[in-house]
């Protein structure tokens, strides 16, 4: 089973830019989808976004699309989130989660769970 660890989080104006990093370990990573979710305060754990074993193909949530790109590198266990046009709500603790075989949306799916990266976008 492999472990995960995000970085890259901080603090960034509106309409900035951050990427997030998750590295994982093991060398079946490239057998697991990775989903991307966020939980601001007082709010439930959102999906954000997708992207399937070979990295082909990738889906996001509505709020994030367009502004949002993840991408992943088998070779090196990595999977980023590169987020421009950052907008206040975008503020959480963003996550990594990894589930072998397909990529879903539902946050329960995933079995291993990167520890959380704060983002925090002031106006």
């Amino acid at each position: 089973q492999v472990q995960l660890v995000e970085s890259g989080g901080g603090l960034v104006q509106a309409g900035g830019s951050l990427r997030l990093s998750c590295a994982a370990s093991g060398r079946t990573f490239s057998n697991y989808a990775v989903g991307w979710f966020r939980q601001a305060p007082g709010k439930e754990r959102e999906f954000v976004g997708n992207i399937i074993r070979s990295g082909g193909s990738t889906y996001y949530a509505d709020s994030v699309k367009g502004r949002f790109t993840i991408s992943r590198d088998n070779a090196k266990n990595t999977v980023d989130l590169q987020m421009n046009s950052l907008r206040p709500e975008d503020t959480a603790v963003y996550y990594c989660a990894a589930r072998p075989g397909s990529a879903t949306t539902v946050a329960g799916s995933y079995d291993v769970w990167g520890q959380g990266t704060q983002v925090t976008v002031s106006s």
